[in-house]
């Protein structure tokens, strides 16, 4: 144990080392929220990788194959075929968009390009954005205390606050510069994680004569099963509820789409796709995977909490040095992902917010103090709701991705391809994603159907019908109008 936490504590030195050094070149706005859109196609596809998977990927989704078997497929299915989209089709697209309006947030993009209604667009998409993502927030600070709590033996409390200190330190000096260089190292450790594990797990089964079929078929009657024993409707609600992550990755979460904004041209477009896809088959091909080697190793019901099953694991199968490293990987995944959404958070309080909502003019000196000032609060709030929170983290933060992700992806979209969309039917977008997703997982509604696939079609509705009702009227103004 004591060779574990000595690589931790390298670990910890390091990436905090990488954050100082990069801190000194956020020097304006820009760089402190998107890097000043001079880093390389590869890091930024790195990072979006790393952000977009977090302690949900690691200890949440390899929990949820464990506790139901085969049918957990069509979760990886949904995101892998999102992330592939996105990159594929709307990487290119957020590039530009953001050159022609100078956009610094997506909040940002949005008001501008829609100018006739940009100031309540920034309350609203600013408020979604910082409200919804500051439980995701804290569910990562919660996968720390129990990633703490496995490893060390430690109480959660001082796991999350631990994590906590690490993550304020990197994203408070250098933004997003930082975040995306320790975003790159995290990323690669996690892959790591993710495919060297199930390995080992395979040789495990096979040198003490366990069967995967076999512990699949006594697991449970439908854990054998691609879609989980279910035909008709519950077959179509299983389905729709574990592909129905697809929906929040078409251009809605602002962390992600931050890194397609910070693009700088087409090569390096082309080179983040490549990096992103070929990450995403193999740590969602390798999450899967744990689960189910888990499944024919440990019996159902040995587990208090399912989420811990992966530090278990790796605990078990490798000597201390090597777990040493693996489980640094769920650390990484933990604070790339929180880093993100603390800059993300920030950006849409301290930006769109502050100074451009409600008009408060500073220096740019200022508004970087601001930034870093907005990173330290939202920090100890994430804390403050991990240390209350009961809520696993699946559940947490699908309620976020539904929020934030699957109420601005429709948004995002019809803003890139259909000219009629107006600022009033942003407006009802927004508005009618915040309150059909409270109203869903509010009652038994989720329960029935996921509110991840209703909120965005109830968003994309509203705006459709709202856009029809109330058009804009277009001004051959330049930046700031809609585009005719």
């Amino acid at each position: 144990m004591n060779v574990i936490l000595v690589e931790f504590i390298l670990y910890c030195l390091i990436i905090l080392g990488i954050g100082y050094y990069y801190s000194k070149l956020s020097k304006t706005q820009s760089d402190f929220l998107l890097g000043g859109k001079k880093l390389p196609g590869w890091a930024l596809a790195f990072s979006e990788r790393a952000t977009g998977e977090s302690a949900w990927l690691l200890l949440g989704f390899t929990g949820f194959v464990f506790a139901s078997g085969l049918s957990g497929v069509w979760v990886a299915v949904g995101i892998a075929l999102g992330i592939i989209f996105s990159w594929l089709f709307l990487a290119k697209k957020f590039m530009e968009e953001t050159d022609k309006y100078n956009a610094l947030t997506l909040p940002d993009y949005l008001a501008k390009r829609f100018g006739q209604k940009a100031k309540l667009i920034r309350w609203l998409a600013g408020t979604l954005i910082a409200g919804f993502l500051m439980f995701y927030v804290g569910a990562q600070m919660a996968g720390a205390g129990k990633m703490f709590l496995i490893t060390f033996d430690l109480p959660p409390t001082v796991g999350i606050v631990i994590a906590t200190v690490i993550i304020i330190l990197i994203a408070f000096g250098g933004g997003f510069i930082s975040v995306v260089w320790t975003d790159m190292i995290q990323s690669v450790m996690m892959v790591i994680t993710l495919v060297v594990l199930p390995i080992l797990a395979l040789f495990y089964i096979n040198a003490n004569d366990l069967s995967i079929s076999q512990s699949l078929t006594t697991a449970g009657s439908s854990f054998d099963s691609w879609f989980g024993g279910l035909t008709g409707f519950s077959l179509g609600v299983l389905f729709f509820s574990n592909f129905a992550w697809f929906f929040g990755f078409l251009g809605g979460q602002p962390q992600l789409s931050a890194r397609f904004m910070a693009l700088k041209n087409e090569k390096e477009v082309r080179q983040g796709t490549v990096v992103a896809i070929i990450w995403t088959v193999l740590a969602y091909g390798g999450a899967f995977m744990i689960g189910i080697t888990a499944i024919a190793m440990y019996e159902q019901g040995s587990f208090a909490d399912v989420e811990t099953i992966l530090p278990t694991m790796i605990l078990q199968l490798t000597p201390n040095w090597i777990a040493g490293l693996l489980l640094a990987g769920i650390l990484a995944a933990i604070i790339t992902t929180a880093n993100s959404k603390l800059i993300v958070v920030t950006g849409s309080v301290s930006e769109d917010i502050i100074h451009k909502a409600l008009g408060v003019n500073l220096t740019e000196k200022q508004l970087l103090w601001l930034s870093r000032f907005s990173v330290l609060v939202f920090g100890i709030i994430g804390m403050v709701i991990a240390l209350v929170s009961e809520s696993l983290l699946y559940l947490v933060v699908s309620w976020a991705w539904a929020g934030v992700g699957c109420t601005l992806s429709p948004a995002i979209l019809m803003t890139f391809f259909w000219k009629k969309y107006s600022s009033a039917g942003v407006i009802a977008t927004i508005l009618a994603g915040i309150i059909s997703t409270i109203i869903w997982i509010s009652t038994p509604l989720e329960e029935m159907m996921t509110s991840r696939f209703t909120t965005f079609f109830i968003a994309a509705i509203f705006g459709i019908v709202f856009s029809l009702l109330i058009p804009d009227q277009h001004e051959e103004t330049g930046v700031g109008e809609k585009a005719v």
